[in-house]
């Protein structure tokens, strides 16, 4: 069974990068993309999506193959929950700034 660390090498490779490669495109240092290819480290949502859109899989592909082959849909579901949570947190934002703009009196 492939680990999402063998999952995104894959990918990687695939795409013809190298480690160096992909750690820019991530903005991060070659061994840290190192240490997620070898799962030395834990990776959270938003890293591991930026992987998916930068290596052109679904996210759902990285974490389990079968996943992916049996449930396309479950990516977009994901995508729509954090689009719902980004806007939530933008209104909240806009929230903030009328207030302020009030303390103001502008």
């Amino acid at each position: 069974m492939k680990s999402i660390g063998d999952r995104i090498k894959q990918s990687r490779i695939a795409l013809g990068l190298s480690q160096a490669d992909a750690a820019k495109k991530l903005n991060i240092s070659t061994p840290a993309f190192c240490k997620i290819e070898t799962g030395q480290t834990d990776l959270n949502i938003s890293r591991l999506l930026q992987i998916a859109k930068i290596f052109k899989v679904p996210a759902v592909q990285l974490i389990d193959d079968k996943a992916a082959a049996t449930d396309p849909s479950a990516e977009l579901a994901a995508l729509k929950k954090e689009l719902i949570e980004k806007e939530e947190e933008i209104n909240k934002l806009r929230k903030k700034v009328i207030d302020l703009y009030d303390k103001l009196g502008m």
